[in-house]
């Protein structure tokens, strides 16, 4: 796994009210949900990112009130065919 650095203000966490670490598992979520929702990943992939499993995963998208049925066909013919 690559590793990226990112260096922010200290008032970003402040403002947002959240220690660094969960500041970073905010981003990784939202960069995942903001990919999957343009089909530029997979769920799957998404999930990764975000340091999910895919039931967790399906779980923040229905906390975050978006359409978990928008799956492109790719993604929809390896579920099939996974059983």
């Amino acid at each position: 796994m690559s590793e990226v650095t990112i260096n922010l203000p200290e008032e970003v966490f402040s403002a947002r009210r959240l220690p660094p670490e969960e500041f970073v598992q905010e981003m990784r979520l939202a960069a995942a949900i903001y990919w999957y929702q343009k089909r530029e990943i997979s769920m799957e992939k998404a999930a990764s990112v975000a340091g999910l499993n895919r039931r967790d995963f399906l779980a923040a998208l229905s906390r975050e009130q978006i359409d978990v049925f928008a799956v492109d066909f790719d993604d929809l013919e390896r579920e099939l065919n996974r059983g």
